[in-house]
């Protein structure tokens, strides 16, 4: 198992959750996604996987979502 940790600017609610935990799930090997939102500020997003997942798939996932990984 191993985890990432990304920062998701502009997430202000459930929904905004809702709709990133659902993109990341459905990439290969993500097995959970666990959001901690700060509205007003960049949330954190912890997903775990059962092998490194690429960080281009992972910011397209959020991107796709309709929001951005900022830089932590």
């Amino acid at each position: 198992m191993t985890t990432e940790l990304l920062l998701v600017e502009g997430m202000t609610c459930e929904h905004c959750v809702m709709s990133v935990t659902e993109e990341l799930t459905g990439l290969e090997g993500v097995s959970d996604v666990a959001v901690a939102l700060v509205p007003g500020g960049a949330s954190s997003v912890t997903v775990t996987s059962d092998a490194p997942v690429d960080p281009e798939a992972l910011r397209g996932a959020v991107a796709e979502a309709g929001y951005e990984v900022v830089p932590s």
